[in-house]
Parts: structure tokens; C-alpha cells; sequence
């Protein structure tokens, strides 16, 4: 009856079942179909998805019954698709989320495809339970008439479709909270809008907006108000009716002038003008630290009234591209656009030199006296030099610097940081996607110095007036500071900083089980040190405690020190599930390095979910749970444990080869999938240790007792590994290790010794770096002991005593080789760069569908297979090292190429300098083409 109600099956689909029947009946195997995993049905990357759950609703499978999340592919057969939708209210009755987007597939140049989905069934509108529906990426012209029925909607995802208009009747959605409609072609918008009353984020971005209807102030709920790259002229005076509003993107409009009501909303934390038409802006919004303005013509008089008809005559801005040999180029007055060879960008406005000049740069690896790293930042790019330094530009140049995001991105910012005047300051830095793995940071820099990426806790700012105000964590719910009446007699600006704790790092570091933290306050002020008047501070209770309302009595005044001992006393019987004894509210007094526990000395009210305090001064404040009597000590070792990240330093022994072991050094949290991905060709030596240190440090790995490398990398120098790790840095090491000693002697037992700081001269022995690992020592750090057996079934010098990779002979003695070590580092470094390279190495777009389908759930099996197939059909064959560096070069990864460049190099030299030493060639080799062979193996000969 269902089947009946939902519609005929077309009959696309029954041919198919035809010819699958009929294929069946010749020997070959049923295709299963597939079965949601739990509540969940994803489909959009299996071809023929429609088909498959169409089956599934045929054969009334009872898992469809409790799935609650449906995910399909925008670009399959539309009548198929519509078919598939139309079943859904009775086939899957409790489905809360529906995924239909496009974009999975891409043309021949990479560029996404839009999906062929158009319309939807009206029968949808009967999913009573849908709250959230994502429609992105498709060829949508109007939307379609079933989903402002969906009453139960909380999200709505329209983006980059072809909607020229929104219908009134989208305003009779009562539960939606996010909608979001960027990249159509949107003029206007319905008044009606202005009825979704829940609605909390708003992102109408990149879309033709002329103008704003009044009713948009009705938004009550509104948090979050994106309209960039639109085409506003004005904003509508009703805008002051947000008042919830944080988060207001304007930037990249035609905006003239702004409404002085947007610097009266009480919540913003952020107003986005940048890149408008601006020149006067009032001086509520001048002043604000939370407004940005740059690229507006703030203060200039009008442009000339037009000249006379005529054909115009623009000089166009001269482009630049550098190669990897060249370290300088010339500006001149006219402008250019300029792309480095490190992939960085520079745009020189018309007028920003008054003469012709040379601009020189350097790209320098990361140092502690270049890395001015605060006590919770990140590194995410090495260091950019520009020279020469401190000359001023008369407008400012435009820089780009390409960084991989870290993996916790939540709750923290990204800036650039240079160096001026001796100190090292933060930029005004956009963020420009350019892939989900990879953002440009662009800021504008008026004159040149040392650049570089830098990742922190989000800071919130805001201009405390005299008649008080709040300010609000914009990452951390419950985090708040409330300024009251007669705080300050003259507005001062107050900066707020949170950094969360791991609830299970704290356990493990203080070896308590029960051991729990608020976040890490940090607050700092401009102007006097102390407040007129007491300001309240608010955080959340440590994980896993709660409490009811309850007053304590005052001990003291402020965060100011008492005697010890002396801790309020309830008012009342508190009522409380914990027990306050533990709950110890700490201080620490920049620039002291102490923390203090000022429990006793304030009045602290508990909530079931949040403390309350009051203090006159601002600095860290921490909320600890712990039975530990003084937590001084440990939370001055906790806040030590914060500032930096963990690295692990693995040994993976080759199943193919066990005489030689990967040493890998990578961030504590790839470790898992690290192994997991190499579990197939490597397992670990035995016995088997992982050696954790922190980031932030410079390490020398040095060889001993038998062990030697494998130096095909332009990082390994006479047996010894440099490793630089800095927070989150994306520059992983890796080497081989090799036995030194004769292949059929016995196991050979070694050891890798880690060192902080200068390497030592003499590398202490086993028995030395035993004494110093029992006491303290100032450069030693840690040892991980390896042991490389014996080859099984090698009784003779069957293979040859050098050779321990087996070669992958891609390349020439005119160009260089590659080994199989160094692809693996090239396909280690691509990320979703891969099909780009690919198709620039010449292969058909048919195999990257295939590889994409094969290995669909896996990134770097992707990228392995298809490099390492590419260069197999290439052994032999001269100049495929060549067209492997230009393909790199044509994606935009000249970084890559640039270390093919340096290991081809660093090959070619040891092959000449071995020539040399065996004199096979006199001094002066200028024909590599005419000598012997070389060994496939640059590090090798």
C-alpha cells in the first residue's frame, strides 16, 4: 500500500532490475544492497544511490524504520532521484536530518559540479519530524513549494543554487535557527523574513542585495548576520532592533554610510565593514576596538566628477610569478601582484612606492628568536622575511600567507604577527578559504619586516563606558564579565582570553581521578590598574559539579590577599552537591609566576551551573574541584602542561624488509591514525617503545650502537636528525634506519637518543645516557631502543650490502632519481591537491573517479595509489622526474616541488662526488650522460 502512495517505480528503474535479473540468471553474483549503519543512511558516494535505497523501501527493509539521518548525491538521475524522495515519509518515518547535496563530483579543470536537483516532491512536507535539510550545491531556481510547510525545520542550507528570490511564505517556519542562502543570485528579500522569531544565524552572503527590508529588525533572536559581498548601498535604521546580535559581517559592500544605533547593541562583539565605500563613519563606531574599517576611504574627499565620454584607459597591474631561483623583484610606482615561489602573495597598490625598488624575501625555519609564541599560541607557518625592512609604503601592500589549519580550530583565532620596532605585534588578518585544508591569512602591512601565522585563544574585546556594560565569551558559554554603573569614570578597553582544559588531562597530570577545572580566565584592561567599583566575573562549575543556589558570606574585598584559612561561611544551608572544601577559586598576579588561592577573600556565589566573584583588578583566574590542600603547586604545573603540546616519536619496523625501521616524530594526536594507515607495511620493532615530548623544542636525534640511516632526505646530515617542532606545525620527520653492520651477524640491538638544544660532540654511550636518564641533564631528553633482526632465509650475500629500500627507478642520471621514500614523502605532503597533480600529470579524469571510488574512504590511499601507479608506467622512461616537478609547479605546489628540487639535487651531487671518489670521471664532470648507470638511490651512491 505504501509502495501504492509513494508512486510508480520508472521505468529507468525497471529496466535496470531487468538487466540485473537477466545478469544474474548468467552466472554473475546479486549486488547487495547497502544497509544504513545504525541510524544513519549515507549514500551520496555509492553510484546508483537512488537505485539501491529504492530497493531498500521495495523490500521494506526494518532498519529504514529507526534511520534518523539520509544523505544523497545531488548529481544523480532526476527522475530517479524524485522517485527516491517521493517514498521517504513512508519508508522512513523518523528522519530528522536529509542531505541533498551536490558537488561531489568535479570537470575536467577540478572545479565542482553543480547537482541536477531542481524541485522536490510535495510529499515531503509530511516528514514531521525533519529539523534540519540541506539542499546546498544544486540547480535550484525557486524553492521549492513543500518547505516552508517542513514546520519543524531548525536548519536550512540553500547555498550556491540559482535562487534569484526567497517566498514570503518562508516566514512561517517558527522553529528555524539557521538559514543560510550564500552565493545565489538573491536582489531582494521578503518582508516576511522578519517573522522568524528563532532565528539565531543569518548568512546571506555572496549574493546581488541592493537593500535591506525594515523588517529585518525584527529578528529578535538574530546572533549572527552575514551579508558580505553583496551590493548594499544603505542599512535600515531598524537594525538597532537586533539586540542579540554578536557576529554582524558587512565587509565588501557598497555601503556609504552606517546607522550610529548599530554601536548601542548591547551584545556585539564584532561589525565587519571592511572593503565599503565609507568616508564618514560616527564616532560611537570610530572608536570601537570590535569595528574593522580597513579598506574604506575614510577621510578622503569625493572623486572627481567624471571626464568627458571617452573610451577609458586603465593601465592594467603587472603580475609576477617567481621562480624557486630567484630571491628579489622590482616594484615600481604603477603596482604589480606578485605570487612567491614559498606560495606566498603580495599585491602592490599604484602609488605605494614613490620610485622604482627591490623587495627581497626569505623563507626562514622556525627559531625561538623568531617565534614569539604567547602562553597558549600556535605556529602554523614558518617565518617570512620581506626586505628591506622598516621602509614605510605610502599605501599599504596586501599580504597573503597560505597555513594548514590546526585540527582544534574551536574557540581560537588566526593572525599574522610581525616584528616592529624591536616588539612583535598582531595584524588584522582575514581569513580566505581556499580549501576546507587549506586558508590564506590577509592582512595589510604598511611597511616590511618578519611575518608569520600564529594561532590563539579567541580574544574578545570590548570599551567599558562609564555607565557600565557586559561582556561575553564568544567561544565559551557561561564565560562572562558584568562592568556596573560607575566602574570607570573614562572608557577603557577590556581584553578577555579563555582557554579550555582537557577534562581528562587534568586527571592524568595531577594522578587524581576526580580532579576537575573551569576554563582559564584571562582578562587585561587599559588605563588604571583597578576598578572604582567591584566588577562580577563569571565561570562555569568544573565538569561533573553542580550545585543550587547558595550565597556565601564576604571574607574581603576584591581579589586581594588575606590571611590564610579564613573561607566564608554560608549564609544558609547551602544545599550544594559538592563539597566546598575542594572548590578553591585560584589568582595569578601577572607578571608573577605563582598562583594563589583566594577562596577565603572573596564572596563567591554558586549556582547548579555557574561561580560567581567580584574583583577590582583583572589577571588569570582558575576554578579548581581537587581534595589537594594547597593547589599553588599544581595549578602552576597545570598551566605549565597547557602552554605546550605533546609530540610522539614512533618506531614502525617494514614487513617487507625487518632490517629497516621508519622513525617517525608527528603530533600526539596522529599517532592512532598514523598506525592504523601504516599498519598494512610496517609493524613495530621489538621491543617496542613511544617516546613523548613536548612541542615547542628543537630535538637532535643521534644513531648509536650499530644503526645507521638511509640519507636520501636533504635533513639527515652524518647520522643525525634535527627535529624542529613548534605548536602544531605541519613539517613532520621522518627517516630511515638501517643496520651499519653485517647483514648475517646477529640481531642487532641499538638505540636512538634524543637530545634538547646543541647536539653533543661525542655521542654518549649506552651506559652514559643510562646515568643521565636516572638524574637531571640539561640536553639529553629521551632514548628509544630498536632492535633489527637478522633477515629470515638470508644465509648469503644474496643482496647487496647498501640496498635496503627496495628502488623505484624513476628518473634519469641527467635529472636525478627518486626513491620510493621520496614519493611517499611527496604523497604525504599533496592532501586534496592530488586529482590537480594528477591531471596534470596526464592522467584520464575516468581513473581519478575510480580511485576515488576505491579508495573513497581513504585520503592518502588515494593519493598513494595514484602516484605510485603513475610512476611504475614511468620507470624507464627519460625526463618523468621533469614532468612530475612541473605538475607539482601547475597545481600551486611549488613547496613540494621545491623539496624534489633539493633531493634531486642532493642526489646528484653524492652521485658525482662518489664518480669522483672511485675516479671512473675526472674532477671537472660536466657529462652525467656518458658515465656508468647510477644507483637508483641518491643516498645510496
Amino acid at each position: 500500500m505504501a509502495a501504492m502512495e509513494a508512486g510508480p517505480v520508472p521505468a529507468t528503474l525497471a529496466q535496470e532490475d531487468a538487466a540485473r535479473d537477466a545478469s544474474e540468471a548468467a552466472g554473475a553474483g546479486p549486488e547487495a544492497p547497502l544497509l544504513p549503519a545504525g541510524n544513519r543512511l549515507s549514500l551520496h558516494l555509492h553510484p546508483g544511490g537512488c537505485r539501491r535505497l529504492l530497493r531498500l523501501c521495495a523490500q521494506q527493509a526494518p532498519q529504514l524504520l529507526e534511520v534518523d539521518f539520509l544523505q544523497l548525491s545531488g548529481h544523480e538521475d532526476p527522475q530517479l532521484l524524485e522517485a527516491a524522495l517521493a517514498r521517504l515519509p513512508w519508508s522512513l518515518p523518523r528522519l530528522r536530518s536529509l542531505v541533498l547535496k551536490g558537488g561531489q563530483r568535479r570537470e575536467a579543470l577540478g572545479a565542482c559540479l553543480r547537482g541536477s536537483l531542481a524541485t522536490l516532491p510535495a510529499s515531503l512536507s509530511s516528514l514531521a519530524r525533519l529539523a534540519h535539510l540541506d539542499l546546498s550545491f544544486n540547480s535550484l531556481e525557486t524553492l521549492p513549494a513543500c518547505v516552508p510547510q517542513m514546520c519543524g525545520l531548525d536548519a536550512l542550507l540553500l547555498s550556491r543554487n540559482c535562487l534569484s528570490e526567497l517566498p514570503a511564505a518562508l516566514g512561517a517556519l517558527p522553529a528555524l535557527t539557521f538559514l543560510a542562502v550564500t552565493h545565489n543570485r538573491l536582489r531582494t528579500l521578503p518582508p516576511a523574513l522578519g517573522a522568524l522569531s528563532s532565528l539565531q544565524r543569518l548568512d546571506l552572503s555572496g549574493n546581488l542585495l541592493e537593500a535591506l527590508p525594515p523588517e529585518i529588525g525584527g529578528l529578535g533572536s538574530l546572533a549572527e548576520l552575514n551579508l558580505a559581498s553583496n551590493r548594499l548601498q544603505s542599512l535600515p535604521s531598524s537594525l538597532a532592533g537586533l539586540r542579540a546580535l554578536r557576529l554582524f559581517i558587512l565587509h565588501s559592500n557598497l555601503l556609504a554610510s552606517v546607522p550610529a544605533s548599530l554601536a548601542r547593541l548591547p551584545l556585539l562583539t564584532r561589525l565587519d565593514l571592511r572593503d565599503n565605500q565609507l568616508r564618514d563613519v560616527p564616532p560611537e563606531l570610530l572608536d570601537a576596538p570590535f569595528v574593522r574599517l580597513q579598506g574604506n576611504p575614510l577621510g578622503r574627499p569625493p572623486p572627481d566628477p567624471p571626464s568627458p565620454p571617452g573610451p577609458p584607459v586603465v593601465p592594467e597591474m603587472p603580475r609576477l610569478l617567481l621562480t624557486s631561483d630567484r630571491d628579489s623583484f622590482a616594484v615600481t610606482p604603477q603596482g604589480c601582484s606578485v605570487t612567491l615561489a614559498c606560495g606566498v602573495r603580495l599585491q602592490f597598490p599604484a602609488g605605494a612606492t614613490a620610485a622604482p625598488m627591490t623587495i627581497r624575501y626569505r623563507l626562514w625555519l622556525p627559531e625561538p628568536r623568531l617565534v614569539p609564541l604567547g602562553p597558549h599560541d600556535a605556529l602554523l607557518s614558518g617565518v617570512l622575511e620581506l626586505q628591506p625592512h622598516g621602509v614605510a609604503f605610502q599605501q599599504e601592500v596586501g599580504l597573503w600567507l597560505l597555513f594548514v589549519p590546526p585540527r582544534a580550530r574551536r574557540c581560537r583565532e588566526v593572525v599574522v604577527r610581525t616584528l616592529s620596532d624591536n616588539s612583535w605585534s598582531d595584524l588584522e588578518t582575514h581569513l580566505e578559504e581556499e580549501t576546507p585544508k587549506r586558508l590564506w591569512a590577509h592582512c595589510q602591512v604598511p611597511h616590511f619586516s618578519w611575518f608569520l601565522v600564529v594561532s590563539r585563544p579567541v580574544s574578545d574585546a570590548c570599551l567599558v563606558p562609564p555607565e557600565g556594560t557586559l561582556l561575553c565569551s564568544s567561544g565559551h558559554a557561561g564565560v562572562r564579565v558584568t562592568f556596573p554603573a560607575g566602574a570607570t569614570e573614562e572608557p577603557r578597553h577590556v581584553r578577555m582570553q579563555v582557554v579550555r582544559v582537557g577534562s581528562r588531562e587534568l586527571p592524568a597530570l595531577l594522578g587524581e581521578p576526580e580532579a576537575a577545572s573551569s576554563p582559564l580566565l584571562c582578562l587585561s584592561q587599559s588605563g588604571p590598574s583597578s576598578f572604582l567599583r567591584p566588577v562580577t566575573i563569571q565561570l562555569p562549575l568544573p565538569p561533573g559539579v553542580t550545585g543550587e543556589g547558595s550565597r556565601v558570606a564576604r571574607g574581603g574585598g576584591g581579589a586581594q590577599k588575606g590571611r590564610p584559612g579564613q573561607r566564608p561561611q554560608p549564609l544558609s544551608p547551602p544545599g550544594l552537591s559538592l563539597d566546598r572544601a575542594r572548590l578553591h577559586l585560584l589568582h595569578r598576579a601577572a607578571p608573577a609566576a605563582a598562583w594563589d588561592d583566594i577562596t577565603a577573600q572573596v564572596a563567591l556565589e554558586l549556582t547548579h551551573l555557574y561561580a560567581r566573584f567580584q574583583v577590582t583588578r583583572f589577571s588569570w583566574y582558575w576554578l579548581w574541584y581537587t581534595t589537594k590542600a594547597c593547589v599553588g603547586s599544581l595549578a602552576r604545573k597545570a598551566w605549565e602542561r597547557l602552554r605546550l603540546y605533546r609530540v610522539n616519536l614512533i618506531a614502525l619496523q617494514r614487513r617487507r624488509d625487518p632490517e629497516q625501521v621508519l622513525l617517525q616524530c608527528l603530533p600526539r594526536n596522529k599517532v592512532d591514525a598514523t598506525l592504523r594507515r601504516l599498519l598494512e607495511r610496517y609493524r613495530g620493532p621489538e621491543p617496542s617503545d613511544t617516546v613523548e615530548m613536548f612541542e615547542g623544542e628543537k630535538f637532535f636525534a643521534a644513531f648509536e650502537r650499530g644503526i645507521d640511516i638511509d640519507a636520501d632526505r636533504p635533513d639527515c646530515v652524518e647520522g643525525r636528525l634535527c627535529f624542529v617542532f613548534y605548536s602544531h606545525l605541519k613539517n613532520l620527520k621522518e627517516v630511515y634506519v638501517t643496520t651499519a653492520l653485517d647483514r648475517r651477524a646477529r640481531a642487532v640491538r641499538g638505540q636512538v637518543s634524543f637530545y634538547r638544544g646543541e647536539v653533543p660532540e661525542v655521542v654518549p654511550e649506552e651506559a652514559e645516557a643510562a646515568r643521565q636518564k636516572r638524574g637531571p641533564a640539561a640536553l639529553w631528553m629521551a632514548t628509544l631502543p630498536i632492535k633489527l633482526p637478522r633477515l629470515q632465509g638470508c644465509e648469503g650475500p644474496t643482496r647487496e650490502p647498501g640496498l635496503s629500500l627496495a628502488p623505484l627507478n624513476l628518473g634519469d642520471a641527467e635529472t636525478g632519481f627518486l626513491t620510493q621514500s621520496n614519493l611517499l614523502n611527496v604523497a604525504g605532503r599533496l592532501g586534496p591537491d592530488w586529482p590537480a597533480v594528477a591531471l596534470h600529470l596526464g592522467l584520464p579524469y575516468r581513473e581519478l573517479q575510480r580511485i576515488r571510488h576505491e579508495f573513497r574512504d581513504d585520503l592518502d590511499g588515494q593519493i598513494r595509489h595514484m602516484l605510485f601507479s603513475w610512476a611504475e608506467r614511468q620507470a624507464g622512461q627519460p625526463g618523468a622526474v621533469g614532468r612530475l616537478v612541473q605538475a607539482l609547479e601547475q597545481s600551486d605546489r611549488r613547496d613540494v616541488a621545491e623539496e624534489v628540487r633539493a633531493v634531486l639535487e642532493l642526489g646528484r651531487r653524492k652521485y658525482q662526488e662518489g664518480i669522483r671518489h672511485t675516479s671512473l670521471a675526472p674532477g671537472n664532470l660536466t657529462s652525467p650522460d656518458r658515465l656508468p648507470s647510477p644507483s637508483p638511490e641518491p643516498a645510496q651512491a
